[in-house]
């Protein structure tokens, strides 16, 4: 019974995936936020019915929850061997400086602050999967979780044209430092792995480990926000009179326990190589999917209220880290 509910959403949700999939290959901004714009696009003009809802909501609920658990085994902790302490710190305090930097933008422009947040999350760590790591645990609406990994997308598919630029032509870097600088401020791996190569493969090598380090940082991010937002208030319904109270206990997502455990796999070297690239494969299209559900539902005149501000801070964020990366390799390595 479940099923004749949902299918017709999941169906559009699975055709609009696959169709990001294939436009990926000409489209350089990726598969996740082509699904999105798919998603408004046909979510607004072509305006599926209510019969189209629950597949919908399962796909960006259930399909996402299950794509951010197979996501952790992106997470080889043995990566840590390769860094030094100098460049460790310098991704720590990357992602502290953007996430710190999106709430403090969006303070002073009057912004969402989990919006900023999630914004600040998506530069910071790695785009689309970190947003989708943590949506849930802020409070992020479909809408903001939709703008974000657009917007983050965007800007990454500029910086890696922007960042090769900047590190040879303008700054002068070694290739070490070029590699540097591109692996701790591009957001998605593939960006990474497109801007470092394409000055060198010394470049691309050291961006990428770099880039792996930085969504390690996913993981005590992740656990910092379930307590952090532990102790906020929500609203309780009763005797038809609205009170708050604090949740005072943090609840760790199940999906969250999921995306621990299969970080457990390339870290420990659980299972073949192959096994992982399946489970990767699987993370990637579920969330591409998941991700179509979520543009589905967002809307035009969401887009008109809140997209011009959002681009702002997030390209704002992003200068930031462009900033910090570039002085860092200038005054302290």
């Amino acid at each position: 019974m479940q099923f004749r509910r949902t299918w017709k959403g999941i169906l559009l949700c699975l055709g609009l995936g696959l169709l990001a999939a294939l436009l990926s290959g000409s489209i350089p901004i990726g598969a996740v936020a082509i699904a999105i714009l798919l998603g408004i696009v046909v979510g607004n003009l072509g305006k599926p019915g209510e019969s189209f809802g629950p597949g919908i909501g399962f796909c960006e609920k259930h399909l996402l929850s299950l794509a951010i658990a197979l996501m952790g085994v992106n997470l080889d902790f043995g990566i840590l061997e390769k860094l030094g302490l100098p460049s460790l710190l310098l991704v720590i305090t990357g992602v502290m400086v953007s996430i710190t930097a999106a709430l403090g933008i969006g303070k002073v422009l009057g912004f969402d602050q989990k919006f900023a947040l999630l914004l600040g999350i998506g530069n910071g760590i790695c785009g689309s999967s970190a947003i989708a790591a943590t949506e849930q645990i802020v409070g992020a609406n479909e809408e903001e979780v939709g703008l974000s990994v657009a917007i983050v997308n965007g800007l990454g598919t500029l910086g890696i044209f922007l960042l090769p630029f900047l590190a040879k032509a303008l700054f002068h870097f070694s290739d070490l430092f070029a590699g540097l600088l591109v692996g701790n401020t591009l957001q998605a791996v593939g960006q990474v792995v497109a801007g470092g190569f394409s000055i060198s493969d010394a470049a691309g090598q050291t961006a990428t480990i770099i880039k792996m380090a930085r969504i390690l940082m996913l993981f005590p991010l992740v656990f910092l926000l379930i307590f952090s937002f532990a102790g906020k208030t929500e609203a309780v319904g009763k005797g038809g009179m609205a009170e708050t109270r604090a949740s005072k206990k943090p609840k760790i997502p199940l999906f969250i326990l999921g995306f621990i455990l299969f970080s457990l796999i390339p870290t420990f070297d659980l299972l073949p190589s192959k096994a992982t690239t399946v489970i990767k494969t699987l993370s990637h299209y579920a969330l591409v999917v998941a991700m179509a559900g979520i543009g589905l539902k967002i809307t035009f005149s969401s887009i008109l209220r809140d997209g011009k501000s959002a681009l702002i801070v997030g390209t704002l964020v992003f200068m930031v880290q462009i900033a910090f990366s570039s002085l860092a390799l200038f005054f302290v390595f």
